[in-house]
């Protein structure tokens, strides 16, 4: 009976250590697995910005990515004058800006109700703009080029301002809305009992309160209007208009030759506002996705 018992509880004993072991090398075997992807995932984003570098150097850069032979400047000299960069680069600052601060003062004032009333058409409202989001700018870009036509638009940087920001308008104000859903009522309150008004509550309470979530909807918005090709190439058709993003051709010959490194070249100087973007409202960006940013700000 004791020899018995002895073996029983060796056995019993054995099984949890099993478990345990088996469990473990079961994470083992999920975090291998998970550090590989993760390596794959950034390799791919890194091979193509390793590209754009070593290229800008490499006067005589191709598609491979290559240790340049000589490493020159000869690609930077040759972009640096005004029709290349400069213009461009400055058409796209006042198109992606302008259109950015329409968005999202557009933005505010439009999920500010959606966020803080109730009223019948609410959730039709709101199911239209999450469809709004999904609607490829190209489906429309036909009709709105011939209304641009009758209304004499065409080939104006305003009209071009105002459609972009209103295109970027219901993804703007889907992010925005959850955002000051994260404020709470009850801070809104607090000042209008002091006397302050719809409008004064809103600019010196709630928008304080989400400014990590207007700094995330502002980024999103500029990013998504600087890659932007289809809607300036459209309604611009002045060269001394026309954005960065739409004078990339440029650097194809007509025979079909490409010059990748003042490609390359151009692509760093065209990355850098975007960059400074995320360097002057990072530190906000990642509290912005807090389920609570509104207050933690």
């Amino acid at each position: 009976m004791t020899t018995t018992s002895t073996t029983t509880t060796t056995t019993a004993g054995e099984g949890p250590s099993r478990r345990r072991s088996g469990g473990g090398s079961r994470r083992r075997t999920s975090t291998v697995a998970s550090s590989v992807a993760m390596a794959l995932i950034g390799a791919a984003f890194i091979v193509p910005l390793l590209w754009v570098v070593l290229a800008s150097f490499d006067t005589e850069a191709t598609l491979a990515v290559a240790w340049p032979e000589t490493w020159s400047l000869g690609n930077f000299q040759a972009i640096w004058n005004a029709e290349t960069t400069f213009r461009p680069l400055w058409n796209s600052l006042v198109l992606c800006v302008g259109a950015t601060i329409v968005t999202m003062v557009a933005a505010v004032l439009c999920a500010y109700p959606l966020s803080r009333y109730r009223f019948r058409a609410k959730r039709p409202l709101l199911l239209t703009i999450i469809f709004s989001t999904g609607l490829p700018i190209t489906a429309i870009m036909i009709p709105v080029y011939a209304l641009f036509v009758q209304v004499n638009l065409i080939d104006s940087m305003g009209g071009a301002i105002l459609f972009l920001g209103a295109s970027a308008l219901p993804y703007a104000i889907f992010l925005t809305k959850g955002f000051m859903d994260g404020v709470p009522v009850e801070i809104e309150e607090s000042a209008w009992t002091e006397g302050a008004g719809v409008y004064r509550a809103l600019w010196s309470v709630v928008l304080p309160l989400m400014r990590s979530g207007l700094s995330v909807a502002t980024i999103f918005t500029f990013v998504n209007m600087w890659g932007n090709f289809f809607v300036p190439f459209m309604l611009l058709l002045s060269p001394d208009k026309l954005p960065a993003a739409v004078t990339l051709y440029t650097f194809s010959s007509q025979y079909g030759q490409v010059a990748y490194g003042q490609l390359a070249a151009f692509s760093i100087f065209y990355s850098l506002p975007v960059v400074a973007l995320y360097l002057f409202l990072g530190r906000t960006l990642g509290r912005g996705f807090a389920a609570a940013g509104g207050v933690k700000s």
